[in-house]
């Protein structure tokens, strides 16, 4: 799966408590065949690792049951024999309980380890999503509306959640549908606006569950006409006033839409930029990985920004946050302290956590800041 399919239900579900413990592998993978040589072996190895662990681990000094041991390993051999490494990004995640395994692919790339706990370890998959800032595209016609996943560089139509949709008096009219998208509609019968609010309702559905930002794509009178008959797409991040894309092709809407996304992108960084600004002003703000980690354990965060590819490995010392090159990963400290390498993945998710906005900007944004900042609730 990939980090698009991680929505609020998935995440909880991930979160949730197990009866038996489950293992959560993570590893950095690469996207070149030329490169991805040496994950298969790093894969096997690692696997290989989480079966040891399996058999020697102990909550309490109590082993795991035989059962729950044979069913993690197998789950994981299973996993392993199903991951194709030649569709690799820059990550990989592995969740396995004793029935049941999960593979996540993420555009981000993610520290080596293995972890067996009550839960998921899920703060990768959170960090890559929103750094992916997965986006909607609502693609209205006279006939039908289509809804899309945005992901990076690329769209896929999402069906479910009563998408696509048709008004009902269509739906069996073969000659209208062979011109989906084609023909521009009067919009002036009630019909058309009974299928509308449908598709209204439909989508606000849709951002409350998965709140996203939305970009609309249709001719004019169809888009006027949904805005005055709902209210899910007033505040849409760009309307594109183009036709014959309800049904895609993927590449060519995507291309429709790339302008819009660029701006829309160039927008969120500049409005963050005077948001730390005000900040500053006000003495709400903060800077530096260790004052932001404080800050947002403490839930006083309303908005971190964070550069793009920031990454940064540390280990606790009286509290505070030591940047250190470690010799192998999860390697001690000197006092003791085992080295995190995914502390901003770990930030990031805390954030989210207490309600706080999350907003990517390109690297040297935030150069004076450490790569990071933030504006405080108080």
């Amino acid at each position: 799966m990939e980090t698009n399919a991680l929505t609020p239900a998935v995440l909880q579900s991930l979160r949730k408590k197990q009866p038996h413990p489950v293992v959560s592998v993570s590893m950095p993978t690469h996207r070149r065949e030329t490169d991805n040589a040496q994950d298969a072996v790093r894969l096997r190895n690692l696997v290989a690792e989480a079966g040891r662990r399996i058999d020697t681990w102990t909550n309490g000094g109590e082993p795991l049951q035989r059962e729950v041991r044979a069913g993690l390993r197998a789950q994981l051999d299973r996993a392993h024999t199903d991951i194709d490494l030649r569709y690799s990004q820059d990550g990989l995640v592995i969740f396995a309980s004793a029935d049941t395994y999960q593979t996540w692919v993420l555009p981000r790339e993610v520290p080596e380890r293995v972890v067996i706990s009550d839960s998921y370890l899920t703060r990768n998959l959170v960090a890559a999503r929103a750094r992916a800032t997965p986006y909607w595209v609502l693609v209205v016609a006279a006939t039908r509306a289509t809804l899309w996943h945005g992901y990076q560089g690329t769209v896929r139509e999402h069906t479910g959640n009563s998408f696509p949709v048709t008004p009902d008096e269509l739906q069996t009219d073969v000659q209208r549908e062979e011109r989906i998208g084609d023909v521009a509609s009067t919009f002036q019968d009630e019909e058309t606006r009974r299928y509308l609010r449908d598709v209204d309702s439909a989508l606000a559905a849709v951002l409350a569950a998965t709140p996203r930002p939305l970009f609309v794509v249709g001719l004019a009178p169809a888009l006027s006409l949904l805005e005055d008959v709902g209210t899910a797409t007033r505040h849409a991040a760009a309307k594109i006033l183009t036709g014959g894309l309800v049904n895609g092709p993927a590449p060519e809407l995507f291309r429709e839409l790339e302008p819009s996304l660029r701006e829309f992108r160039a927008r969120t960084a500049e409005r963050t930029a005077d948001r730390l600004d005000a900040a500053r002003g006000r003495r709400t703000f903060a800077a530096g990985l260790d004052e932001v980690w404080e800050s947002v354990r403490e839930g006083r965060v309303a908005l971190v920004a964070v550069e793009e590819n920031f990454q940064r490995t540390v280990r606790v010392k009286e509290g505070h946050l030591v940047p250190v090159d470690p010799p192998e990963p999860g390697a001690p400290s000197p006092d003791g302290e085992a080295v995190r390498e995914d502390i901003v993945d770990e930030l990031v998710e805390l954030a989210l956590d207490t309600g706080a906005e999350v907003v990517f900007v390109p690297d040297g944004t935030l150069a004076d800041h450490d790569r990071i900042a933030a504006d405080l609730r108080y």
